[in-house]
């Protein structure tokens, strides 16, 4: 059976905490319960404007867990230094505008390829495996393989809102990537109800979901709602 690995976001978990300040909830204990249940790596964004992961919470989860941590980063010079001296295991590039509530679509590599190279190459140079999040459109596939990224993260919010053809587009994409020689992950908006037909793309490799897994953890329990997303994804 086709197993696709499941990563958890826990940035929500600091901005609940960073509602009222201090040090509760703590993101590292959501991202050990996290991986205990089943979750089999745990993404983090650190944002330039530090909204909700700080730089001491990426610190405490690199040393603190065992699983592969994903660091989603925007392109600029702090971040990349910043990913060079903690070494995650992967960096996934993402699109970052101060003013938006969370991120409103993919990277355009595209149109971006000379500023991405350098922040490509210096992760690439201090072992970081690395992912550009883009929608799933052909000149975005090109662009990243022109960068040379051995993973692309297909955006699945439009597919979410329920814009019709995104998930044929999502379908398309992934095909396209992986005949160009990358690794396929999707994420975005991604929920119980939604997740079992991008799951069942058979390109997609890998998941990363969080703000959903977060809320509905306040109804029923981290572990509780990774191991029940985990059983969703391999159902498909």
């Amino acid at each position: 059976m086709r197993v696709i690995r499941l990563g958890v976001n826990i940035d929500h978990v600091a901005t609940v905490r960073n509602a009222r300040g201090g040090s509760h909830p703590d993101p590292l204990d959501a991202a050990l319960a996290a991986v205990a249940a089943g979750a089999d790596g745990i993404t983090l964004h650190l944002r330039e404007d530090r909204r909700h992961i700080r730089d001491d919470d990426l610190a405490r989860i690199r040393a603190g867990v065992a699983a592969p941590i994903n660091l989603e980063m925007a392109a600029t010079a702090e971040m990349l230094a910043i990913a060079r001296a903690a070494r995650p295991h992967a960096a996934c590039i993402v699109p970052e505008r101060r003013a938006e509530v969370t991120t409103e679509g993919g990277l355009d590599a595209a149109g971006q390829q000379e500023k991405l190279a350098p922040i490509v190459a210096g992760l690439r140079e201090a072992g970081i495996r690395v992912s550009l999040f883009i929608d799933p459109a052909p000149e975005q596939i090109a662009a990243a393989v022109r960068l040379g990224v051995p993973v692309v993260e297909l955006h699945t919010g439009a597919y979410a809102e329920g814009h019709p053809g995104e998930l044929e587009r999502l379908r398309a994409g992934a095909a396209l990537a992986a005949a160009s020689g990358l690794e396929v992950h999707a994420g975005h908006g991604l929920t119980y109800g939604n997740v079992g037909a991008v799951a069942a793309i058979p390109e997609v490799a890998e998941l990363n979901i969080g703000h959903f897994l977060m809320g509905q953890a306040i109804l029923d329990g981290l572990p509780a709602v990774v191991r029940r997303m985990r059983a969703s994804i391999d159902a498909a």
